[in-house]
């Protein structure tokens, strides 16, 4: 080979190794989730003091519902502060009147969840709470979940995340039980096998609980669209690694209506794919600084871009590569998306056997390309005209 072939087989070869990345990270995380073990046990201790934030903008039709699943798992001294942030609608009386406290905030000029927690920590610093917890106003608590979360952090000095699904409704088509599936990926597996192999995980943005000062020092105030992952990454970069206690779920569903599931994907999606660009590299960089192993896994989890990108992309290099090698190119590429390919395949089946079945069958799982292929108008968007303000998701009624 010359050296011109060998630079031209090195050239090809850089995005085929690249994507393998992401793709070692995913198949490593669900293969260390997929032994069954028994639930663990969470350790004796005093469980502090909790303050449930529940940050609400026109939540009207299911605040209500909220106020009640949380206040039923509250103990003596637990506090639920409801913040009503700029609503156009009843959520304020509603919540009040369903037993909550309640906080009003209107600024239109600062909008998102980000601002609205900030405001909600600002009031509650008359009379601090030992620690905090943060559940969407569209969520539910499974029974005892506060209280493992709860106890978890008390006993750890660390966030602590609890298992965060969501659910399509019954009857739905088959982009919406692809989606639940590719969230139980994200959100189940992927950090129950950091768990298992010591790492932290990924915050979520509902199911949350931080000791107090450790939330009291973040910088909340901002409108980005991914609050929660921001979050997540800052504080481990603060020695602060989020725990994931897979035994405390919290469940919400998708939107029905096209346009809710839209631009609920869209903010989150676009924002993800906006740290991968602007944050990952510099992430990493301190991670390698500080030897931070915690931040450094994290890091390479926020690389993998979302599961339907992803196959795509590996996909299109498997395909690329393939044309060249069998056009007399060079095989390092073909053979490096070969690789790729296998892997994701595997990780794919694999991830679906562990707790996909339920969700769509073997038949649906084939036609999933079709999904990712229709999705291929969200990443263009992300080039041409990039999400980056905060749009609350359509709730069916609304």
């Amino acid at each position: 080979m010359s050296i011109l072939s060998a630079l031209l087989a090195t050239v090809l070869a850089i995005v085929p190794a690249l994507l393998l990345v992401p793709v070692v990270v995913l198949f490593v995380q669900v293969l260390a989730a997929l032994p069954r073990r028994r639930s663990r046990s969470v350790r004796a201790s005093a469980r502090p003091r909790v303050a449930v934030l529940v940050p609400a903008h026109d939540e009207a039709l299911g605040i209500v519902a909220t106020v009640r699943n949380i206040r039923a798992q509250l103990g003596d001294g637990d506090r639920l502060v409801v913040i009503a942030d700029n609503c156009s609608d009843d959520t304020a009386l509603l919540a009040r009147e369903a037993g909550a406290e309640v906080i009003v905030r209107q600024d239109p000029q600062r909008r998102g969840k980000g601002y609205a927690l900030d405001f909600g920590m600002r009031f509650l610093e008359a009379a601090p709470p030992q620690a905090v917890a943060i559940v969407d106003a569209d969520c539910r608590l499974a029974d005892g979940a506060l209280d493992r979360l709860a106890r978890s952090c008390g006993a750890s000095g660390r966030p602590v995340q609890a298992l965060y699904l969501m659910h399509a409704p019954a009857g739905a088509g088959l982009k919406l039980r692809i989606a639940e599936f590719a969230w139980a990926v994200k959100n189940r597996l992927r950090p129950l096998g950091y768990a298992r192999l010591g790492l932290p995980c990924q915050l979520m943005g509902s199911g949350m609980v931080f000791p107090w000062a450790t939330l009291r020092d973040a910088e909340l105030a901002s409108g980005h669209i991914v609050e929660d992952l921001k979050l997540g990454l800052e504080l481990t970069a603060a020695g602060h690694a989020p725990l994931f206690c897979p035994e405390a779920r919290v469940g919400s569903d998708f939107p029905c209506s096209d346009e809710g599931a839209r631009t609920q994907r869209t903010r989150w999606e676009h924002g993800h794919l906006a740290m991968i660009v602007a944050d990952a590299p510099r992430l990493l960089r301190l991670a390698l600084t500080r030897r931070n192993l915690r931040l450094a896994a994290l890091v390479l989890d926020l690389c993998v871009p979302p599961l339907a990108l992803l196959t795509l992309a590996v996909v299109a290099a498997f395909a690329l590569t393939g044309v060249l090698a069998a056009a007399a190119g060079p095989v390092l590429p073909f053979a490096l998306a070969t690789l790729a390919c296998a892997l994701l395949a595997t990780a794919v089946l694999l991830a679906w056997a562990a707790c996909g079945r339920d969700i769509v069958s073997f038949a649906d799982l084939v036609r999933a390309p079709l999904y990712a292929l229709s999705k291929i108008p969200l990443y263009l968007r992300f080039l041409v005209r990039r999400q980056v303000d905060w749009v609350r998701s359509r709730r069916d009624a609304s």
